[in-house]
């Protein structure tokens, strides 16, 4: 590739797509080579999955179809469990098959479920075997009663860092977070909490949905960049969490920590804001998203410093390693201000609102958020079938306990020492310095190409590159010419020579060798920049 004006015109309209997007084009790029492997690196699936919550479910799903089988004698069908009885026949079973997978983490789970959560052995156990039996709608609709237990303690203390504030949150079982970001988008737009033309901030760089939706047809919202300063670990700085004080800005959403930063908040930033929305902007809405918190150590998440003005959303898919399996949860404090703000609204509204829920119930006045996303998550009319899969709520229980159960920690710190060797190993080859923050995640790697060129081979070179080429060429060429796949940078609206290099989703030894990648095609646009110059 060179530097030519056709080249730059076609690169330019290539930076139009959603970095996703451009990674299909980048893949089909690297695979018209065959001298290596490909090394894709553009995705944030994890190459590790938790085993003992999936022992764990295939066991107790062997359990309740022969539950099943006891009450019906047709060839291949079963029926609805018998509760009676029920605990005591799986406390037989799991005699019997002591020595198998997963059986002794559901004993466990079961005497954590009353030792530490007061619920009854029995009722949790019968509601986990109809749940894994999938053989009834999701009831309640919003999420299993005594799953929603089990899951709320651990956002408590895996959200809260173990020191919930006071009170309790409501929660609804989603389809991941791709699902609950699409439920809530619509929700605070049908529940008049967000209008057309309305301005929201974005904790930038930010996963690119959150740029790309808010500029639909359906929302027409506003954007204003609250915008992490890379020289600082990507922190905000006062004067742009500032902005929030606008009376102006709605809402603000943003991804802790965040994608690509992978850098959570620190926590004189979470005071900032924690004060700011004590006084003076009681109002603010607050979206985090918050996938990636489990990856840093005592994370703490906005649902916890500013508690009645925040939707936290959770995915279960990185931690555990089960982006097929579509776990995700939004979370609403009980005592919150949208709740307030929606029995505030006109008269106008009010009526347009009872129309809309009507179905639904009788006291739409009294409805909370957190049951309109649920009905808006059907169309309203589908409200009577809502809810995530019963099977899907039983995994995210047992994703839940395990992590619950585990006092010493130990998935969790091999989880955090995966992606923290790879993150090191990177860094090393490509000769860039790095000073620990107690803030990182380690999931992704944002490397800024145009800082090394600078560092390397000084601003000459840096201008030279920057007057000569797109940034999208950077990740062109090594996809074509090196067969590596990142993603570029400026769709997740961070610098434009940055590129983004998930550390999840690639064997250990691909990291050394993606960072000499790096570091030699820079070498080979100096090299050109050499032969160039007169």
């Amino acid at each position: 590739m060179g530097g030519n004006d056709d080249l730059r015109e076609q690169e330019k309209a290539l930076e139009q797509l959603s970095p996703f997007q451009l990674k299909d084009r980048l893949i089909k790029l690297a695979q018209t080579r065959h001298e290596r492997l490909m090394l894709n690196a553009g995705r944030g699936n994890p190459n590790w999955l938790a085993t003992l919550p999936r022992q764990a479910f295939f066991r107790l799903g062997l359990f309740a179809v022969a539950e099943s089988q006891r009450t019906c004698n047709g060839s291949n069908m079963g029926g609805p469990a018998e509760k009676e009885g029920l605990l005591w026949r799986f406390l037989d079973y799991a005699g019997e098959q002591a020595g198998q997978p997963g059986v002794s983490f559901l004993r466990r789970c079961l005497d954590y479920v009353k030792t530490d959560l007061d619920l009854e052995p029995e009722a949790f156990l019968a509601e986990l075997v109809d749940g894994i039996l999938g053989d009834n709608y999701p009831t309640p609709d919003r999420m299993l009663t005594q799953i929603e237990r089990v899951v709320h303690k651990y956002l408590e203390q895996e959200m809260c860092a173990g020191e919930p504030p006071a009170g309790r949150y409501d929660l609804f079982a989603v389809e991941g977070g791709t699902a609950a970001m699409c439920y809530i988008f619509n929700s605070l737009s049908e529940n008049k909490l967000l209008h057309h033309g309305d301005k929201i901030a974005l904790g930038a760089p930010i996963f690119t949905p959150y740029l790309e939706i808010p500029h639909l047809n359906d929302y027409e919202l506003v954007e204003v960049e609250v915008m992490g300063e890379e020289k600082n670990d990507w922190q905000v700085p006062p004067g742009e969490l500032d902005k929030l004080a606008d009376p102006a800005v709605k809402a603000f959403f943003l991804v802790n920590p965040g994608n690509p930063s992978s850098v959570s908040m620190d926590q004189a930033d979470l005071s900032r804001l924690a004060e700011l929305v004590k006084t003076k902007r009681q109002d603010l809405i607050i979206l985090t998203d918050d996938v990636y918190g489990t990856f840093v150590p005592g994370f703490r998440s906005l649902m916890a410093t500013c508690p009645r003005n925040t939707i936290c959303v959770y995915s279960f898919s990185k931690y555990f390693g089960a982006t097929g399996w579509r776990l995700g949860v939004i979370a609403i404090h009980q005592d919150n201000v949208f709740d307030k703000a929606i029995a505030a609204l006109p008269r106008a509204d009010q009526e347009a609102l009872r129309r809309r829920y009507g179905s639904v119930t009788l006291d739409v006045a009294a409805m909370k958020l957190i049951d309109r996303l649920v009905a808006d998550s059907r169309s309203v009319a589908l409200n009577h079938t809502a809810g995530l899969s019963t099977p899907q709520q039983v995994q995210m229980a047992l994703f839940a306990l395990m992590s619950l159960l585990d006092r010493d920690n130990q998935y969790k710190q091999q989880a955090q020492a995966v992606v923290g060797k790879r993150f090191k190993d990177l860094y090393q080859a490509l000769d860039v310095p790095y000073t620990p923050s107690p803030n990182d995640a380690h999931y992704y790697a944002t490397i800024d190409v145009l800082q090394m060129a600078q560092a390397n081979y000084g601003p000459e070179f840096a201008g030279w590159l920057t007057a000569s080429y797109e940034p999208v060429d950077f990740v062109l060429r090594l996809a074509q010419e090196r067969e590596i796949v990142l993603l570029p940078g400026a769709g997740f609206d961070a610098p434009g020579w940055t590129v983004r290099v998930s550390l999840a989703n690639l064997k250990d030894e691909a990291y050394p060798e993606i960072g000499r990648q790096i570091k030699s095609l820079l070498e080979e646009y100096q090299a050109e920049w050499k032969k160039r110059r007169p």
